[in-house]
């Protein structure tokens, strides 16, 4: 059974509470604001702001809030470890980041990127202000990834909803992006050759362990100088460059979309994704949602109850 815990804001409690509304459990347990029992998964909201996932989904369903939180896996320990174990001067060295977008996200595609950013890069990198893209606005995300696109080589991979609901059912949410990140940096490092980085940091979304484990699955493993952490883009600039080019991937093929279909697709996954998912269920049932959404997200579930649509 693997737990997960990330940190929210009360407002995002809120927002689950309601979600989890037909989950609750009759329990009080001290210094909690609900329990909730979502299939095998159990879900703890403190009064702290921290959430606890325990269960076989707990990943993949604490990531769907992980837009609003701050990811902290159960494996903190490691965590911390791995970041101490960054060799020293870390931000200055020649490295391969590679970060992900979409993820928790109902609408859109799952979008992943690897960025080389060698040490002579790094000054122009700053100079163009990238940073963690939580930190931007889309407007400013979008004006910079251009210019980040010409500067450094990178790799982008995307999984739209199609693909992302063929391969769903084998590879779960964390698989799914072992693979994905593996293979985007084994394109870059191909890119690159006959250089090579001096690491490669991937922004950590699971403990270094189960990554490493879910990678013996894949064909062309990249296994050396791997480091791992929460909130890369703090320990490298190649990191938060990744985020940048993921993010703007991201919105272009959620716009894309939404004019495709003729509705405003949503980023995230709350309510108002129920309520948009409801109405393509109408217009052109589970084959049209199952083109602009990940079928696995409990809204799926919602949507069809909303629309009257049979499960």
């Amino acid at each position: 059974m693997s737990t997960t815990v990330i940190k929210v804001s009360q407002k995002t409690i809120a927002e689950m509470m309601k979600d989890y509304h037909h989950a609750l459990l009759n329990k009080k347990v001290p210094y909690t604001v609900f329990v909730a029992k979502k299939g095998q998964t159990t879900i703890t909201a403190y009064t702290s702001g921290k959430v606890m996932f325990q269960g076989d989904r707990a990943e993949a369903e604490a990531a769907r809030w992980s837009d609003a939180a701050v990811a902290q896996n159960s494996a903190a320990s490691s965590s911390k470890a791995a970041l101490s174990s960054l060799p020293a001067g870390f931000s200055q060295l020649s490295v391969v980041g590679s970060d992900e977008v979409g993820n928790g996200s109902y609408f859109g595609p799952l979008v992943v990127c690897a960025v080389y950013a060698s040490k002579e890069q790094l000054p122009a990198l700053k100079a163009l202000g990238v940073k963690d893209s939580k930190m931007l606005t889309d407007s400013q995300i979008r004006a910079m990834a251009p210019k980040i696109e010409k500067l450094v080589p990178y790799q982008l991979l995307t999984v739209d909803p199609t693909k992302y609901n063929q391969i769903q059912p084998k590879y779960n949410t964390v698989r799914m992006k072992v693979a994905v990140h593996n293979q985007a940096i084994r394109l870059l490092l191909q890119k690159i050759a006959p250089e090579t980085p001096d690491a490669i940091l991937i922004d950590q979304f699971t403990s270094e362990k189960n990554y490493r484990n879910y990678l013996k699955s894949e064909k062309n493993q990249v296994t050396e100088k791997l480091f791992f952490a929460t909130k890369g883009e703090q320990y490298h600039l190649a990191v938060a460059a990744a985020s940048i080019l993921c993010r703007t991937v991201f919105l272009d093929e959620l716009e894309k979309a939404s004019q495709e279909v003729g509705v405003q697709l949503p980023s995230g996954a709350g309510s108002k994704s129920d309520q948009v998912a409801a109405r393509l269920l109408q217009k052109g049932g589970l084959p049209l949602l199952a083109k602009y959404a990940k079928l696995h997200f409990a809204n799926t579930e919602k949507a069809q109850k909303i629309a009257g649509y049979p499960q």
